[in-house]
């Protein structure tokens, strides 16, 4: 039998956009394919919008939160209800193309020793039109597969919504760690260690780059995202096995530094004056 897939679209403030979500997940090319729908306290018509839209389509799971917890938690909440071998974690302004399941499938059935596979994006603005691709800034040539865990200590190359991960992945690592205000690097830094990763270079999903969005924000006068930042950063140290992955992570450090200046976060940036001296 073909493998189930559990995409899990996290909704926060997506009315706009959240419908566009969800039909690209039930248009999928691939026919085994689970959707959880989490809607993380939305103070818009996020959940009048869902509740419409599922009147229309059975068999969807959905969890409304009273208070807003984050991505990381409301992710896991969703997790936990999740039976699918692959997981997709898709944000309720994101979209699927229509084979995006099925190429992730066929790719990661014939691979077992790859944990996450991830592609490349066509970025889309709010009204859906296309701005460009994640490779124009990132070629196809110049990211690295296999063992990345040094590769993501030291710079930003994966484009977090194209990800599909095996379940037994976030088992091993407990789902996202909830006490962070994003998740993804430091799914990285911790995957990374246990598991291979993988690029197809194609347009799999379409990003929609938002005003509003969480990325927008992280570089703000002392976002809690740049704190989070520092935290994986400490936890990353830890997990250093020789001495071009403490280079990496150095590189790392240096650039969060310069950021929290920039942005006149200097406590964070004595922070990180510290672990930089820890690291070397």
């Amino acid at each position: 039998m073909e493998p189930r897939v559990s995409v899990i679209c996290l909704c926060f403030n997506h009315a706009r956009f959240v419908c566009e979500s969800l039909d690209s997940v039930i248009h999928q090319t691939y026919p085994q394919v689970e959707l959880i729908v989490v809607d993380d306290a939305s103070s818009d018509n996020s959940v009048a919008v869902i509740r419409e839209w599922l009147l229309q389509h059975d068999g969807v799971e959905f969890l409304t939160i009273n208070e807003n917890v984050g991505n990381c938690q409301a992710f896991n909440m969703g997790l936990r209800r999740a039976t699918g071998k692959y997981i997709i974690d898709l944000s309720g302004d994101d979209r699927l193309t229509p084979s995006r399941v099925e190429r992730g499938v066929s790719f990661m059935e014939m691979h077992p020793e790859v944990g996450v596979q991830f592609s490349d994006a066509e970025l889309i603005d709010e009204a859906g039109k296309r701005l460009g691709f994640h490779s124009d800034r990132f070629p196809h040539a110049t990211i690295p597969q296999g063992e990345v865990f040094r590769e993501v200590l030291s710079r930003y190359f994966i484009n977090s919504p194209t990800m599909m991960i095996r379940k037994s992945l976030f088992d091993e690592l407990g789902g996202y760690d909830e006490s962070l205000a994003y998740e993804d690097f430091d799914f990285w830094v911790r995957s990374s260690q246990r598991t291979q990763y993988a690029y197809l270079p194609e347009p799999l999903v379409q990003r929609r780059v938002v005003t509003a969005s969480m990325g927008k924000r992280q570089y703000a006068p002392n976002s809690a995202q740049q704190w989070s930042t520092l935290k994986v950063c400490r936890k990353a140290l830890a997990l250093c096995r020789d001495r071009e992955d403490r280079l990496a992570l150095r590189k790392r450090t240096g650039f969060e530094f310069r950021q929290a200046l920039r942005t006149g976060n200097f406590s964070l940036a004595w922070q990180y004056v510290g672990l930089w001296r820890e690291i070397r």
